[in-house]
């Protein structure tokens, strides 16, 4: 626990930690019908995301804390925002997005069980991996989608009196995004089995 905290006071790990603050600024934006707000969240959230990595890895500040802290404000905002997207496109009058709104259950049950498994990792004293390039990748391709939509969509688009994503489009983007996050999250299998694997051979 003590090298958990050890040299943590990192700009990364404030980055990570302004992330996770956000989740609930924006959550609250939304449900407020601010979206203008939100899509600012977001992206200020976007921003923080890349940024702690570009920083983390050029000053060499990556820390045992941030190794955590960082998947977490992943999974927070990705959880909040398709859970809110979900809500919000199931109660839609069209019919086609309240058909499609179940695609987002997707990124929700695939967040959950990520942070489920971290959590028995963690029970049993094994450190979660790092990102590897598939989640980076499905993880910048769920926000920028997500931006679009919420800046752009049916319904809560911010700028929709300006343009609206054709629901094809919208369709087609939302299910790139979805595969992008299935093939994350089937990259993360092998390197986890290999760490229980060796945890439990220790014994």
């Amino acid at each position: 626990m003590k090298d958990l905290f050890k040299g943590c006071w990192t700009i990364p790990n404030l980055l990570s930690f302004l992330r996770i603050v956000i989740v609930p600024v924006f959550a609250y934006f939304f449900m407020q019908g601010q979206y203008g707000w939100a899509v600012f969240m977001l992206v200020l959230s976007g921003l923080s995301d890349f940024f702690d990595g570009k920083i983390a890895r050029k000053f060499n500040q990556i820390s045992a804390l941030g190794k955590i802290l960082d998947p977490v404000a992943d999974k927070l905002t990705q959880i909040i925002l398709a859970v809110l997207l979900f809500l919000s496109f199931n109660k839609a009058d069209d019919a086609t997005l309240k058909a499609f709104s179940w695609v987002f259950l997707v990124f929700i049950i695939k967040e959950f069980v990520m942070v489920l498994g971290g959590a028995v990792m963690l029970a049993f004293g094994i450190r979660p991996g790092a990102a590897e390039i598939y989640g980076k990748v499905s993880t910048f391709a769920f926000y920028a989608v997500m931006i679009f939509i919420v800046a752009f969509g049916p319904e809560i688009g911010v700028f929709k009196a300006f343009f609206t994503i054709p629901n094809v489009l919208m369709m087609i983007l939302v299910v790139i995004s979805a595969i992008l996050t299935l093939v994350a999250f089937a990259s993360y299998m092998p390197g986890t089995f290999r760490q229980f694997k060796e945890r439990f051979s220790k014994k």
